[in-house]
């Protein structure tokens, strides 16, 4: 039997690049002073605010986040709008909602990696006063 062509040396290849980009990526992400944010205990206290006010109800599913972290009915605070940085978008309490964490993890994640593109380009955002926030 002559040998087969076997692409699996240039797919092998091709997630190794993937992996080396996904790293340079996180390292770039890692390296943001408002990464910091998410460990203090203003945030801590903010986010347990919010799960209160919203009564650890997921505000986009209605299903009750009552799991504790891993479980995909944990609550999660999410900003409604992405804060990209910006300290008044990431500590208004009316841009931070209670939501799943398989809806945070899953559907939340693809709107927001659809919305950057993927690779390039920055979304500008206005900030939306709190009575018009979806």
């Amino acid at each position: 039997m002559p040998k087969t062509f076997r692409p699996s040396r240039l797919a092998a290849a091709a997630q190794v690049d993937r992996i080396e980009q996904r790293r340079e990526y996180d390292k770039r992400r890692d390296e943001q002073e408002w990464r910091g944010w998410y460990k203090t205990a203003r945030w801590q206290k903010l986010k347990m605010r919010v799960h209160i006010r919203d009564l650890f109800v997921c505000q986009v599913t209605g299903i009750l986040c009552v799991g504790k972290h891993p479980a995909p009915n944990s609550p999660v605070a999410d900003h409604r709008i992405e804060h990209q940085g910006d300290p008044d978008l990431f500590w208004d309490e009316e841009n931070v909602r209670t939501v799943s964490k398989a809806y945070h993890d899953g559907e939340r994640q693809r709107e927001q990696a659809a919305g950057r593109g993927r690779g390039g380009g920055s979304k500008v955002y206005r900030r939306t006063p709190p009575d018009r926030l979806p």
